[in-house]
């Protein structure tokens, strides 16, 4: 049992490395077509970019089933990507984008520096020259903020 756990949390820990990729090269890349509704503003409850989400939740779904099928260590690293699956919705969609009915406040700590940088993230328009691709990791804001001012000067 201790090394499903291990496996669970070092895919959770993994996923923020695949995440922050797939952010800046799929999602601010090739796959921006669908990503672009996330940096436009928002008509309804889903946009586009919820596929992403989707194509997540499917891919740790087939991971779980092998696990279950003989495969054991894959259903605990499908239950970690589920795992940061539910995180970023929560942390996400529902803190940072304020999708929530009540509007939570950050005044100081790890949720603030998150919140900064996801917001200088949304300050760029369009794919190109944003900062900060990670969810759950960010640099220091005063790093971001001198990237952002390099990155509109080049």
């Amino acid at each position: 049992m201790l090394f499903n756990l291990f496996v669970l949390l070092g895919t959770l820990v993994a996923m923020e490395g695949v995440g922050t990729l797939a952010h800046k090269y799929v999602m601010h890349g090739w796959g921006w077509w669908l990503h672009r509704s996330h940096h436009e503003p928002r008509l309804g409850t889903l946009e586009t970019n919820d596929l992403y989400l989707l194509a997540l939740a499917l891919f740790a779904t087939a991971l779980v089933a092998l696990g279950r099928a003989g495969h054991a260590p894959l259903q605990w690293v499908g239950a970690g990507v589920a795992g940061y699956g539910l995180l970023y919705v929560l942390a996400h969609d529902g803190l940072f984008h304020r999708h929530w009915p009540r509007q939570p406040r950050f005044m100081h700590g790890y949720l603030r520096r998150l919140y900064r940088a996801h917001r200088l993230h949304h300050a760029v328009k369009g794919r190109k020259h944003s900062v900060s691709f990670g969810f759950f990791y960010a640099p220091p804001f005063e790093v971001l903020k001198r990237q952002l001012r390099e990155r509109r000067r080049g």
